[in-house]
């Protein structure tokens, strides 16, 4: 006897974040009801990102074609680098249209308690970034425990590579997520960032 499709949907539906099991439901219907043709071109949009995104040799984001597009615009200042915590992050940043300097993702932050050290993290690849020319390094990690971590971290061992480094301005709520938050507060945040 083979596994119930609906409920089989469902399951995997609900474990996507922030989905519930009401959600997932709702989703898995709507998809039943919808024409053929919408629940194929899902499916292929699935299949394709996982096939061909991968992490760009330079920042580290998440792209096609490697250098990314950020990396790869000659219009941006490489002397100046944001580093974040996820893509998210980045994507936020960008959304604003106040930065125009180039970015370094770490995929993650620094969280003892989660089993997450510097070396689990995009570090290596950013300090030989920093070895190769780069004047500014500005920290733009969420303001909670776990990014303000990464962020005293990243000043330590970047001071001694002669790299001014900067923190985004608060502004941006304690304990909240970087991702989710408005353009013009990131905006300003970027503005008002600090030395370290």
């Amino acid at each position: 006897m083979s596994a119930d499709p609906i409920g089989r949907l469902i399951r995997e539906l609900a474990r996507l974040p922030g989905i519930g099991e009401k959600t997932a439901s709702r989703l898995a219907f709507h998809l039943l009801r919808a024409p053929d043709s919408q629940s194929r071109e899902l499916a292929q949009a699935l299949v394709e990102v996982k096939e061909k995104i991968r992490l760009c040799e330079v920042c580290m984001n998440l792209t096609e074609a490697s250098p990314c597009a950020l990396c790869s615009d000659g219009r941006r200042d490489g002397r100046m680098v944001c580093v974040v915590a996820h893509p998210p992050d980045l994507y936020a940043i960008e959304r604003t249209g106040g930065f125009r300097g180039r970015y370094h993702v770490l995929h993650g932050v620094l969280s003892p308690l989660d089993g997450i050290g510097p070396d689990d993290l995009r570090l290596k690849e950013l300090l030989t970034r920093l070895a190769a020319g780069v004047d500014e390094l500005i920290v733009a990690t969420s303001p909670n425990v776990e990014g303000e971590a990464t962020a005293l971290y990243l000043a330590k061992v970047v001071r001694p590579l002669g790299v001014k480094v900067s923190r985004i301005a608060s502004g941006l709520a304690v304990g909240g997520e970087l991702e989710y938050a408005d353009g013009v507060t990131i905006a300003k945040a970027l503005e008002a960032r600090r030395p370290m």
